[in-house]
């Protein structure tokens, strides 16, 4: 980086939020803290909707996810258009009629108190981890680029996100978002154009896609039956139903999002509008990935990326072995872009190129596994590092900046986001019911501006313990995966089984809770299935306790 990109960079991350705190400058009640005003309308709602679920994560990791393992990833989001018109149809207007700050407060008027603080417990619990590993994500790319400490580096990319967010609540991190959001579009979009326009002069897009589907990244839908496959059409059409159904419908981080400026018109086109826009623009991004990877096919890659842990394992005395390592890797580079540099390629040459392929992919894992044994190593993937390399080496200046600045955006809106809902959720769900029920109005403002902050504390703390999890997107998802299927559970229960009262379904919830963590550790199934296992743990759990145990409470 240069002097244009500190420029751009500083610029682009420190006017936003800035321009967002002008805006919202005043005391507000605590309805104007936790759902705005209605100047939010429902553009602002639906980017606000988009920003807070594509994280750092989606646009750090998922373009390595694909130079990794192709776009197959995105049949994740093949079930959530289905989910978003179901949270249109059914949660919405429950959530708007009663006026509700948080969604958990619908659970304690249709069941009781205690099932509330279970479903808000469920959701601080997860929400809090996740943001950990969104602060985490960029603290990679500032610690590798400025060659600060990692736990420094988390400390400085959250700082700014709880001050901004604990001072101004849901509007300004509706304002914010808006503005992030077309920056990562801007951003990404010159990525994509500059990683085509940078492949060889004579490859054109139509054949550089045929090249890329030959070696095996487009391909986008499988209809495997294989309950181990992590990505199937069938995983993401039900799975990824399942589990989009509970992050829009029952995670406090999307409904305060979409119950911003509380008309129900603008949060049914907020939400539809995500419903259009959500899985072309991941097939987009993991595009980008597949170029990114066509493009390392004619300029030759590192052996491994993240090169800070490559440095350490040669310092460490192990530089002769991956010499060698690297050496048989130049040979093997070479002699594929040889193949693909043909005007045609014959089906033999395209055998050779995939089995080159595989060679390198070899070397990559041998290399790997020396940097494990020198100690070097992160237990994270390197293809986190991917997209930030090909950024930070073949990227102009002054758009180097501005994709590090896209990172921090992301970084910044879907953190605001999380804290600015747990921060409410522990204020409304648990502060005032439990602690001080009534207080003056003001004093519940103050109260979530406090656990706002206390929750942006616990999510630099746990983003300093990131490094011991695996790819991190699908950390993110895993963490939802787990937890998601018995909140939503809750709310499926609340709507559809009137029959069945509090206790029932409470203690479902915590038998469905319990069954998931048990599955997961013992199963290797896609992660997607673990939603709707929860899900209908929940429902069938609560249907034969009410009619049992909890017989005697159902109405007359």
């Amino acid at each position: 980086m240069n002097q244009l990109d500190y420029v751009v960079l500083i610029a682009t991350i420190l006017a936003i939020p800035l321009y967002g705190l002008w805006r919202t400058r005043g005391r507000e009640t605590l309805g104007h803290y936790i759902k705005g005003d209605e100047s939010i309308r429902w553009a602002t709602i639906g980017l606000s909707v988009l920003a807070t679920q594509a994280g750092p994560i989606t646009f750090l990791s998922m373009p390595g996810q694909a130079y990794e393992s192709g776009i197959g990833f995105v049949q994740n989001y093949f079930g959530q258009p289905f989910a978003l018109i179901t949270v249109c149809a059914v949660f919405v207007p429950i959530f708007q009629r009663l006026k509700v700050y948080t969604a958990y407060e619908y659970l304690g008027q249709r069941f009781d108190q205690k099932t509330r603080l279970l479903g808000a417990f469920l959701f601080l619990i997860q929400r809090g981890l996740a943001a950990g590993i969104t602060i985490y994500a960029p603290a990679i790319i500032l610690s590798a680029l400025l060659g600060w400490r990692l736990n420094l580096t988390i400390w400085l990319a959250g700082g700014l996100v709880v001050a901004y967010t604990a001072f101004g609540g849901t509007k300004i991190v509706s304002i914010t978002q808006r503005y992030q959001i077309l920056i990562i579009f801007v951003g990404m979009a010159l990525a994509f154009i500059i990683a085509v326009h940078r492949l060889p002069a004579g490859l054109s897009f139509g054949r550089a896609l045929t090249v890329a589907g030959g070696m095996g990244k487009l391909q986008a839908v499988d209809f495997s039956l294989d309950p181990d496959r992590r990505y199937t059409f069938w995983s993401g059409i039900f799975g990824g139903f399942f589990l989009a159904l509970s992050y829009f419908g029952a995670d406090q981080s999307q409904v305060q999002r979409y119950l911003a400026g509380g008309s129900l018109t603008a949060s049914r086109f907020g939400l539809l509008f995500n419903a259009v826009v959500k899985v072309p623009m991941q097939f987009l991004i993991l595009l980008l990935g597949a170029m990114v990877f066509l493009f390392y096919q004619f300029e030759e890659p590192p052996i491994y990326f993240n090169r800070p842990a490559y440095d350490r394992a040669i310092a460490l005395g192990h530089g002769a072995e991956l010499n060698e390592l690297q050496a048989e890797f130049d040979d093997v580079f070479a002699r594929k872009r040889d193949l693909l540099s043909l005007s045609g390629v014959s089906s033999a040459s395209r055998q050779e190129i995939l089995q080159l392929d595989a060679k390198a992919r070899e070397l990559r894992d041998r290399a790997k596994a020396v940097l494990e044994r020198a100690g070097a190593s992160p237990k994270s993937k390197d293809s986190d590092y991917v997209f930030i390399t090909f950024v930070l080496q073949h990227l102009p200046h002054g758009v180097v900046g501005l994709l590090i600045a896209v990172i921090l955006c992301a970084t910044m809106s879907a953190t605001a986001a999380t804290l600015n809902a747990l921060g409410s959720t522990s204020a409304v769900d648990f502060y005032r019911p439990l602690i001080r029920p009534n207080a003056p109005d003001h004093h519940y403002v103050v109260a979530t501006e406090l656990l706002t902050i206390a929750w942006g504390l616990v999510a630099i703390g746990v983003a300093s313990y990131a490094s011991l999890v695996e790819n991190l997107i699908e950390t993110g998802n895993i963490l939802g995966s787990i937890f998601y299927g018995s909140i939503l559970g809750l709310f499926l229960v609340a709507f559809f089984l009137r029959s069945v009262r509090g206790s029932a379904v409470f203690f479902a919830a915590l038998l469905a809770q319990c069954l998931v963590l048990i599955l997961f550790w013992t199963l290797s199934i896609s992660y997607l299935w673990y939603n709707l296992i929860g899900c209908a743990a929940v429902l069938v759990f609560s249907l034969a306790l009410q009619r049992t145990i909890f017989a005697k409470s159902s109405p007359a």
